[in-house]
């Protein structure tokens, strides 16, 4: 055998590994299937998004949105895909819009509810329709929590499994969004009364495994009452899934704990304790480690966790923890060794992921719920005003641009609401961007 006829199958691999990596990018680039992406971190790559836009700039169309909800949107084969519901609860939809016209292609009942579980006063910073669709070839999967839980045909638009026996009191209302992974959709339930993960299998909607959380409560006798009545159980946020040393691993943070399983079994592999309640963001995962905010209560901290160990590793695995500066709603995005986050008022931090030091702190006003992307070597911010940020990323605070679309209703119009709590979605080269009450395509002409 010639050297060169050696070589020509391992030349043949590097160039398929090289066609399946551009093919990956363009489908990156062209489909947004989760809420924070195709890799769940925020990262749209470099599809050519322009930098200035307001009402009457740089926006291709401007759909307004029946009822209410705070989900983001997902983007696949030219569609956009949203959930939304009455404001007071009883009744739930999905919306199929046409990516390139606005047009709001169907709107299907799913659910309906007698008696609404009450959100308190957590109504102004949640809706029945919080928890946004996760979508892949052929299928989308919506999930309003308790609620009720639903596949459909993309096509077709046709139900082809629901479930609505999954219990749980929210609370404060529903937001972990669900997950897909190989086989399963992976829905987390962070309530008063029950905390669990379930693990169902996409195309029954059939339960495959179910874990509860297996942190002790001892909150029962507080002296606050809303301590008791079950804020101290409960959580909102979303799970990663990442590959670690070759094994799937999802993190996810609950109520005085944050956790590693193996999504195929459900197994709890370990788990870090803490005092808080409520965590909010997605965690993100840099080189081995997840860099997870554990909530917004006395005690809360961000905490990066080494990845792996067994049992309760919070003496062992816990690289670094800040208690000061970490967002509280929306989720941190990380860009070569630093982590990015807008904290819930006013101010964007910059943090060395490996350390956890402060590298700068910069001033952009509003406050945010929405998670930050990054593309085209750029980070964009996006407020409740409705501002959007664009900043150089780097170890100095620099804003390139800022950005307004404001609501047109009516002073006076009760449905005149914020700008940006779901987060932002990118295909092709276009922005689809959810306002409380519409969707924008903010695309470069």
């Amino acid at each position: 055998m010639t050297l060169q006829s050696s070589l020509a199958p391992a030349l043949l691999a590097l160039l398929l590994v090289g066609l399946l990596a551009s093919a990956s990018a363009l489908l990156a680039v062209d489909n947004w299937p989760d809420y924070r992406g195709p890799s769940q971190d925020g990262h749209a790559g470099d599809p050519g998004l322009p930098t200035r836009w307001s009402e009457t700039e740089n926006v291709t169309w401007k759909t307004e949105i029946p009822h209410l909800g705070l989900s983001s949107p997902v983007v696949m084969d030219g569609l956009v895909w949203l959930t939304t519901a009455t404001e007071e609860g009883h009744e739930y939809f999905v919306l199929c819009i046409d990516a390139a016209t606005g047009e709001i292609l169907a709107n299907v009942k799913l659910f309906h509810s007698d008696d609404p579980q009450s959100m308190g006063n957590g109504a102004k910073d949640n809706s029945y329709a919080t928890p946004s669709a996760v979508v892949e070839p052929g299928r989308v999967y919506v999930h309003y929590g308790h609620f009720g839980t639903a596949c459909l045909d993309t096509a077709t638009r046709e139900v082809l499994w629901k479930r609505d026996d999954l219990e749980c009191w929210h609370y404060r209302g529903a937001s972990s969004s669900p997950v897909l992974f190989e086989d399963l959709l992976i829905l987390t339930f962070d309530g008063a009364d029950l905390q669990y993960l379930v693990g169902l299998d996409k195309a029954t909607g059939e339960t495959v495994w179910r874990t509860d959380r297996s942190v002790e409560w001892n909150d029962e006798d507080h002296e606050n009452p809303a301590v008791r009545e079950g804020d101290w159980r409960k959580a909102h946020a979303t799970p990663l899934i990442v590959s670690v040393e070759g094994k799937p691993l999802l993190c996810s943070a609950g109520a005085k704990a944050a956790y590693g399983y193996d999504p195929r079994t459900g197994e709890e592999l370990w788990r870090v304790e803490h005092p808080a309640y409520s965590a909010s963001a997605r965690p993100v995962h840099h080189d081995g480690s997840f860099i997870i905010v554990t909530g917004f209560s006395r005690g809360a901290e961000m905490i990066s966790v080494r990845a792996g160990g067994s049992g309760v590793v919070t003496d062992t695995h816990v690289e670094w923890r800040i208690d000061r500066a970490f967002p509280k709603y929306s989720s941190p995005i990380v860009v070569d060794d630093l982590v990015y986050f807008a904290m819930d008022d006013t101010f964007v931090v910059c943090l060395e992921a490996k350390t956890g030091e402060e590298v700068w702190r910069g001033r952009l006003g509003g406050k945010f719920r929405a998670s930050p992307i990054f593309a085209d070597g750029k980070l964009f911010f996006f407020s409740l005003e409705g501002e959007t940020s664009v900043l150089q990323p780097g170890r100095e605070f620099q804003v390139l641009t800022t950005n307004r679309l404001a609501d047109d209703a009516p002073l006076d119009d009760p449905r005149r609401g914020p700008g940006f709590m779901a987060s932002p979605a990118v295909a092709g080269k276009a922005m689809f961007l959810r306002t409380r009450y519409h969707l924008y395509r903010v695309e470069g002409q």
